[in-house]
């Protein structure tokens, strides 16, 4: 995840979801041992992490979040000059993962806007600070 003051993400060049402020970007990445559980539990970190101007979070200023699938956060390139994918949840097992993240930011009252599962994104985005964040669950 990275602190912006500004993103947004586009699909065939129509802007599909943006941050209406300073926020959040949140790349969003599945394996396969992940559940439900873990991304509400990971959802919940994130919206409360100290993270913000000020060592607020989230949820202390109401920063809104861009969230955006990523299956390459699980490339493994330990062999050879081709990355392999094979840590990546399947589509239909991650979608739902991803779904669930962005639904249980909402169900906390923060603004979230996605980007589109499965499609081939642009995302632009100025990184404040610069903050970049790894978190697993």
């Amino acid at each position: 995840m990275q602190r912006a003051s500004e993103a947004a993400v586009s699909v065939d060049g129509e802007v599909v979801g943006r941050l209406p402020g300073p926020g959040l970007v949140v790349l969003v990445g599945a394996t396969h041992a992940d559940t439900p559980a873990t991304a509400v539990q990971l959802a919940d970190k994130v919206w409360n992490l100290r993270i913000m101007e000020g060592e607020t979070s989230c949820a202390d200023v109401g920063a809104p979040l861009l969230v955006v699938s990523q299956f390459t956060l699980y490339a493994d390139t330990r062999k050879g000059r081709r990355p392999s994918w094979s840590n990546a949840a399947p589509g239909p097992v991650a979608e739902p993962l991803v779904d669930a993240f962005a639904e249980a930011l909402r169900e906390r009252g923060a603004h979230v806007e996605t980007g589109r599962f499965g499609a081939h994104m642009s995302v632009r985005l100025v990184n404040d600070g610069p903050v970049t964040l790894i978190l697993e669950a």
